[in-house]
């Protein structure tokens, strides 16, 4: 109800403004929803192959990254198979696979990395934080108040759509 997920949706153009307008200068990539930006009857490694094309990335620089987003999602056996037999946990990480590999100038990524072992929340957090040090800019919506002081430098509290705190996360 505060609005969060609201924002990152306009922010990645899945919905219109109202009144004004957003502009984007960079890649985007997001992570708004279980399977956003997954077509169901697709294989996984199908939906790879789209997602890259979609966002501009050549067929070749896929195929160099492809075995990676794989391994990272850890979903190896099950890569050829329609998506819409994975798990909700599955689909996460071959999602956030995807889109941290893929070398995007933004990232948005809402509550979907609560899904998911252990292990592969931390490795999530690692690869941000790669992520972070090559000057990706990273959107991050959270609940989870120790996951945004370690993700992000600069915080905003938003309450029924209006910010009512913007700046320092320590603050």
């Amino acid at each position: 109800g505060a609005g969060k997920t609201t924002l990152l949706r306009l922010l990645s153009g899945l919905i219109k403004p109202d009144t004004g307008r957003i502009e984007i200068c960079g890649r985007l990539q997001a992570l708004i929803a279980l399977g956003a930006g997954f077509s169901p009857q697709l294989t996984g490694r199908e939906n790879v192959y789209v997602n890259a094309s979609i966002l501009g990335v050549s067929k070749r620089d896929t195929d160099r990254l492809f075995d990676r987003i794989v391994d990272f999602a850890g979903i190896e056996e099950s890569i050829d198979m329609p998506v819409q037999s994975y798990s909700s946990g599955m689909v996460v990480r071959l999602g956030f696979s995807v889109a941290a590999h893929l070398e995007p100038d933004i990232l948005l990524v809402d509550e979907v990395l609560s899904v998911g072992d252990l292990a592969f929340r931390t490795k999530c957090q690692v690869r941000i934080q790669e992520m972070k040090q090559k000057g990706v800019a990273i959107i991050l919506v959270s609940h989870n108040l120790h996951t945004v002081s370690h993700v992000c430098t600069r915080a905003i509290t938003m309450d029924k759509g209006r910010i009512v705190y913007d700046g320092e996360t320590e603050t």
